[in-house]
């Protein structure tokens, strides 16, 4: 900062710097950081609110709701409740909408509201090893700062365990102190429900296309379809009712994988940890590490006693800096069991053919759930469906992230990416590098980690492993596709060769009749049995030659995968194009 901005009494203080006394005078080497001071994480999102995804009036809006809706989402599946979930989007006057948020969950506790609401990053998630749609605890309480910062109003939330009490707040965040400032809190006795409503007043601008709040709705409908979700937008009501009774499995806590460690992780739990020893320190805190396991890691590393052997019983606060350095290193060159899975909680086939029936109306459906793969420690899985034709006139490609629509930045994602470098041609299928077919392409990301790759989580990072799976599981389905594409063009074909011999049977009957002397019923019965005759042969080689070419692109799809897959590095040494790129 120049000389010139600074005030006299700074430059006071600079002086006493500059001239000290102990140089007799002469010009100082330090200068004071003049009004340097801490700032809250508040403070930085409130001037960087674009980082969060808060562009634009539409995004903005769109995020507000997402957040809402997504932990509406998250509440009720972890109660095991079937979601009824509310959403209003009301335009007060130019550029300025009332939103509200209500669900059928299990509420929150009266003193967690103000934390939860008023403190960017305070969450029950960011530490829990599970598929959750939230990770970071910044979504909603951002909200409340987006609101605020618009327009000075506080946001209202209204709350309810069961208990027969209602909690009402109204508050807004001390962005300085990242602490909630409570304006009104009362209590509402005798009303018997439970669950959560929000209300926002913001800054926005409504909009209905493909990156809006009804699309984000109409898609979160598609890939949560155990969930009734009423919106009331300034257009109207939109109604997706629930298309199945049944939630998908709940997802269960694990513990961190060391191949998604790092030096500066594995240092700060070295000295966190209640583990008495560093043997009992990797078997008790990381998954899938036994006591041989553990030995082996120590070994490689060189933390050994005197006789040579794993130091198993040395205290984890005792490594040194290098010997922590070495213990990644040898996790990197240790072949580990893969983390349990049952971390995640894919939809599975049938609630996502249910879910774009329901939305879509498709003339042909199907869906692939891959098995459970790793990426850099973290346990993901990956699922596609594709819906034909029906009421679809023209491509329509949805991305989730543990089952969130994901609307901004295709371009910097996995999944678009893999949707591209799939070779539809060979399926029957027309491309220009994307699909050009009447077709929706649902492709959905499980993890426990999503890598996205800012914060605004619009975009899955580009692990080589990631793009992997997405292409094999997009290769699956559109094989099954493919069938269904060449029975309807193999029916067509016959029937309209059937038509051209029928269409001349009886004419063809009458002419050999004149020349034979025979009945021309007869005849033209003999011909009409011999063409039936002749399409089955025709109907048997042409399935014997599918079967023969369903085996070609399932051997040449098995092949390639093979070949993705040794080209991959170790599980733990996993990099993304972006990670690659610097």
């Amino acid at each position: 900062m120049g000389l010139h901005n600074k005030s006299t009494s700074e430059f006071r203080v600079l002086a006493k710097w500059f001239i000290m006394p102990e140089n007799n005078g002469k010009i100082g080497t330090e200068i004071a950081p003049v009004g340097a001071r801490e700032i809250s994480i508040s403070e930085f999102f409130e001037k960087n609110r674009h980082l969060l995804g808060y562009d634009n009036g539409i995004k903005a809006l769109l995020i507000i709701v997402k957040e809402g809706v997504d932990n509406a989402l998250d509440a009720t599946e972890e109660t095991r409740i079937l979601p009824d979930v509310y959403v209003k989007v009301e335009e007060l006057e130019k550029e300025k909408y009332k939103i509200i948020i209500k669900d059928n969950g299990p509420g929150i506790k009266k003193n967690q509201i103000p934390k939860i609401f008023g403190t960017l990053l305070y969450g029950s998630k960011f530490h829990r090893l599970r598929q959750s749609r939230g990770q970071q605890g910044l979504g909603i309480s951002c909200a409340v700062l987006y609101s605020q910062l618009t327009t000075g109003e506080p946001t209202e939330v209204v709350s309810s365990t069961g208990d027969g009490k209602t909690h009402r707040y109204k508050l807004k965040i001390d962005v300085k102190k990242n602490q909630p400032m409570i304006l009104e809190d009362n209590v509402i006795e005798g009303k018997d429900w439970h669950g959560l409503q929000m209300t926002f007043i913001c800054e926005g601008t409504y909009r209905e296309h493909k990156q809006s709040v009804l699309e984000y709705i109409k898609q979160t409908a598609i890939s949560n379809p155990y969930a009734n979700i009423i919106f009331d937008a300034p257009t109207g009501r939109f109604e997706f009712k629930r298309g199945v009774d049944k939630l998908p499995k709940e997802p269960k806590e694990i513990k961190p994988h060391l191949y998604g460690v790092e030096v500066g992780i594995l240092h700060r739990m070295l000295k966190d940890t209640k583990a008495r020893s560093l043997g009992g320190f990797l078997t008790s805190e990381f998954s899938r590490i036994g006591k041989t396991v553990a030995k082996e890691l120590l070994k490689k590393a060189e933390i050994v006693d005197d006789k040579g052997e794993p130091f198993m019983m040395i205290s984890p606060r005792k490594l040194t800096d290098s010997q922590v350095v070495s213990l990644v290193r040898a996790v990197k060159e240790t072949k580990l069991m893969r983390p349990p899975t049952d971390c995640l909680s894919p939809l599975g086939m049938e609630l996502i053919e249910e879910g774009m029936k329901k939305e879509l109306n498709p003339e042909f459906v199907t869906a692939v759930t891959r098995p459970p793969a790793v990426y850099r420690g973290w346990p993901f899985q990956i699922e596609v469906g594709i819906a034909y034709a029906g009421s679809i006139d023209e491509p329509k490609f949805m991305r989730f992230a543990n089952r969130v629509p994901l609307l901004y930045q295709s371009g910097s994602c996995a999944i678009t990416k893999s949707i591209s470098k799939t070779d539809w041609k060979r399926y029957g299928i027309q491309s220009e590098k994307m699909p050009t077919d009447p077709m929706a392409i649902f492709v959905h990301m499980a993890s426990v980690w999503v890598p996205f790759t800012s914060e605004s989580k619009e975009a899955i990072a580009s692990y080589s492993i990631i793009i992997k799976e997405i292409k094999l599981a997009l290769q699956e389905a559109a094989r099954k596709l493919s069938i269904y594409l060449s029975g309807i063009r193999k029916a067509q074909y016959q029937a309209e060769r059937k038509s051209i011999f029928e269409r001349y049977a009886h004419e063809t009957a009458v002419a050999i009749s004149e020349l034979t002397g025979r009945n021309a019923d007869e005849i033209e019965a003999d011909i009409n049995e011999l063409v039936k005759k002749n399409i089955k042969i025709m109907e048997l080689s042409e399935q014997a030659k599918e079967r023969i070419e369903k085996r070609t692109k399932t051997s040449i799809d098995e092949v390639s995968g093979k070949q993705e897959e040794n080209a991959e590095p170790e599980e733990g040494e996993g990099e993304s194009e972006e990670e690659k790129g610097d």
